[in-house]
């Protein structure tokens, strides 16, 4: 395995800005470099010690969504070898297997989040109103419980170290427009219902996603970003999903689990991590990627 990458040094393309985990650089007026680092967020906050080969499962999981559900709506890919747009062997080196040349697309400001059960903050919302995003959901519902029908839940795009916020329906139709507020809507859970049925196949239950979009100069709808990976997706093990428990899940959940041990303000800067849960978290990340596409990364 490569040695972790934190962060990204491209001199030769123009870096537009690092996000959590992405690192984005101009390859040229129509097109972007996106280099997807080992870099790990928690509680909002990026820890210090990178997660190993983190950036490439995350790279392939995306690149395997993005070709399985190409039949649903146009995305962000080029087919462009990221290896061809950077210079020197330590930059060729960088962005292996963890990069993507992708098109320069406009992204709408919202998160098109789908849930297909009850868990984490949709949980929340519904044990004290009954509802998710102010969608009304049956009484009586348990933690972790498969819904009626997925549900579409949007949130607005927060900066780094802020959070993001649940909004309905009525305020996505105000921030993108009624037509494409439905567009959205309806791509969002026909993406998330055929990968759903497709994951539970290999074993593995999509609890709930989050999907970004980006429109083209003509106004077309494209999926950008990450799809359905382990950091913007519950997966959990169908063979230990239980109602009325929280799953264990194929993502930083380790992490999150030890540094709510810790006397930590979840502000930054984050603690360092034990090896030993970086190593696990890693191996669930790789877990992920083998059991969805029957490859490892780097293969």
């Amino acid at each position: 395995m490569t040695a972790p990458l934190f962060e990204s040094s491209i001199n030769s393309l123009t870096l537009l800005g690092r996000g959590k985990v992405r690192d984005i650089y101009a390859v040229d007026e129509d097109k972007l470099l996106i280099v997807t680092t080992d870099r790990l967020s928690a509680f909002d906050v990026i820890l210090p010690d990178p997660i190993p080969g983190k950036g490439e499962v995350l790279t392939a999981v995306s690149n395997f969504w993005f070709g399985k559900l190409a039949h649903v709506v146009a995305n962000q890919l080029t087919g462009i070898d990221p290896e061809s747009v950077v210079s020197g062997e330590d930059e060729i080196a960088q962005v292996r297997g963890r990069a993507l040349v992708t098109k320069r697309l406009k992204p709408l400001p919202i998160e098109a989040v789908v849930r297909g059960y009850i868990i984490g903050s949709g949980w929340k919302d519904y044990q004290a109103t009954g509802a998710v995003c102010g969608i009304a959901l049956p009484p009586g519902l348990q933690m972790a419980q498969q819904l009626p029908e997925p549900i579409f839940t949007p949130a607005t795009k927060a900066e780094i170290g802020a959070h993001d916020e649940n909004i309905d329906y009525a305020t996505t139709e105000k921030l993108i427009g009624v037509d494409m507020a439905k567009k959205v809507k309806d791509t969002a859970l026909r993406l998330y219902r055929e990968a759903a049925a497709f994951a539970r196949v290999r074993g593995i239950v999509i609890a709930d996603t989050k999907f970004e979009f980006g429109l083209d100069a003509e106004g077309r709808l494209h999926l950008i970003d990450e799809v359905i990976t382990p950091d913007s997706s519950r997966f959990w093990s169908a063979d230990q999903h239980k109602i009325g428990t929280s799953p264990p899940s194929f993502d930083k959940q380790f992490v999150r689990d030890y540094l709510e041990t810790l006397d930590w303000n979840k502000q930054a800067p984050g603690p360092r991590l034990p090896a030993d849960i970086i190593e696990k978290t890693a191996s669930k990340y790789r877990e992920a990627l083998t059991r969805l596409s029957g490859s490892r990364a780097n293969s």
